[in-house]
Parts: structure tokens; C-alpha cells; sequence
């Protein structure tokens, strides 16, 4: 039998660990090529490169596995995944990471990994963005081997479903026999309480630095941040759609403006629900 051909792609760069170690994994499974940039792309969301060319460039660092370095970002790498190094041949499963770092909470609009993994499941594509909650570029994927084997065996099995077609997997810093298993459950609502670092630069004009801390203020057990602190691999599905639907019946009373030209049909801002 043919074996599933699975796209990988990632967004701490094509030299990057975490996906040297989700290609040991893929290639006992499937037949995998590998888009990734050609450079650390952390942080870049779903953004995409429309004001400069893009290169890209066939690699052998891999062996014999088809593989390509991308000059863009990791949207990018899977948009000519896609249109050109498999001109229009649909994947069976993409897969994105494994991340060096966590993608838990609202950290799934900041990342590349998920992004790339994201804009796959808008192509069609079941897709899967893995992460290890350790930001070290060295390390350890060993422990993440196994679990990463089996989400990807059960995807291509059972498909994930027309309203989710991504899976964003969190998987903590912990040795194999100590991890609990898959939890599925829900984003958390947690964030970044963010500063920045002001200083001078040797011509004296200031510049800044983000720094902050992550803040959880979400008790729910149900989450991918208390999956994560409790010995679980958080399995969260996400979907594209951002309507708040609870709210769109309280700001019905909006239709009833007069297009701008008067405030005589005001808005009750107590008929708002909340959501």
C-alpha cells in the first residue's frame, strides 16, 4: 500500500531540532516533505511575505528525504508547499514543530508553528502543531517521540472531522513514564502581562525590549494550561472561525441606526451580552 505522504514544516528554522526529531517520527510512518525556513521565524502568526520575492531552495539535509529551505515565513512554506513543490497533490496530514517552547492559551495567534500548521487545515488539510514546553534550542524530544507517533497514527486513521481539521498538542518537559496521557480539552484563558525594556543604543537613541510574564487566571480543569501543569499533553481543537456568536443578538439593536445620519435610534449598551 502507498503510504500517507505527510508535509512538515516548523517555525524554528529547518536546522532546528524539534523538527529533526518529528521527521525520525514521521518517516517510520508515512513519506514525509519538508518546506521549513531557512531561518527562525518565532513569533510571526500567520503573516505572509507580499512586499519581497520569495526563494526557495532544494536541500539534502536530510538524506534521501525531499526537502526545502523557504526564505519566507512558515505561512509561506506551506502556501509553496502546496502550489509548488507538490503543485496542487493534497498531503494526507500536515504536521508543524515540534516547537521549541509552548503554544498554550492565547499563544496560538502569536505562533508560526501554529499558524503554518493552521493555514495547512485552511488548505484542506488535516493538520497537527506540536510543541514541547521547553524553550531550550537543545532540548530533549525522546520523551515526546511516542506520543507524537500515536496522534498522527490516530489522525490518519480517523481523520479529525469537517469543523476541525487542527490540532494544537502541548506536551510537557517530563520524562516518558511520567507523562499521564492525552487530555482533550479547551484553550485557556491566559496571557501576557507584558513590559518593555527601555535603553539606548551606542548613537544614544532609545529602543525597547519586550519582556512580561505569562499570567493565568483560568481555575477551569478543563484547560490546555491545567493539562499541561498536571502531567497531561494538552490535544486543544481549533477551528478558523473568530464570530462571537453569543454576542451578535444583543448588538442587533445596531441594524437600527439611522445609517449614521442621526443619534436618534440610540444603542442600549445594557442589551450587549456578554461572551
Amino acid at each position: 500500500m502507498t503510504k500517507p505522504l505527510i508535509l512538515i514544516t516548523n517555525d524554528d528554522g529547518l536546522f532546528a531540532p524539534g523538527i529533526k526529531a518529528l521527521i525520525e517520527v514521521v518517516k517510520e510512518i508515512g513519506t514525509p516533505i519538508i518546506v521549513a525556513p531557512d531561518s527562525p521565524q518565532s513569533g510571526m502568526g500567520h503573516a505572509i511575505s507580499i512586499h519581497e520575492p520569495l526563494r526557495l531552495n532544494k536541500v539534502d539535509t536530510f538524506g534521501d528525504i525531499e526537502a526545502y529551505e523557504c526564505s519566507g515565513t512558515p505561512v509561506d512554506c506551506v502556501k509553496l508547499a502546496r502550489n509548488v513543490v507538490l503543485k496542487g497533490r493534497m498531503p494526507d496530514l500536515c504536521v508543524s514543530g515540534i516547537n521549541h517552547g509552548s503554544n498554550v492559551a492565547i499563544n496560538i495567534l502569536y505562533s508560526g508553528t501554529m499558524s503554518a500548521a493552521m493555514e495547512a487545515s485552511l488548505e484542506g488539510m488535516n493538520s497537527i502543531g506540536f510543541s514541547l514546553l521547553d524553550f531550550s534550542f537543545d532540548a530533549d524530544f525522546e520523551a515526546s517521540k511516542p506520543f507524537v507517533k500515536e496522534i498522527i497514527e490516530y489522525t490518519l486513521k480517523n481523520g479529525l472531522g469537517e469543523n476541525t481539521k487542527l490540532l494544537n498538542v502541548n506536551i510537557p518537559k517530563l520524562p516518558q513514564e511520567e507523562i499521564k496521557g492525552f487530555k482533550v480539552c479547551r484553550q485557556a484563558k491566559a496571557g501576557w502581562k507584558e513590559d518593555f525594556l527601555e535603553n539606548k543604543d551606542p548613537l544614544g537613541k532609545p529602543y525597547y525590549w519586550m519582556s512580561g510574564e505569562f499570567v493565568n487566571n483560568d481555575i477551569g480543569e478543563d484547560s490546555d494550561v491545567w493539562a499541561l501543569e498536571n502531567g497531561y499533553i494538552s490535544v486543544v481543537p481549533c477551528q478558523h472561525d473568530l464570530t462571537a456568536y453569543k454576542a451578535i443578538k444583543g448588538m442587533k439593536a445596531l441594524e437600527k441606526l439611522n445609517k449614521g445620519n442621526s443619534r436618534q435610534n440610540s444603542v442600549d449598551s445594557g442589551t450587549f451580552e456578554s461572551y
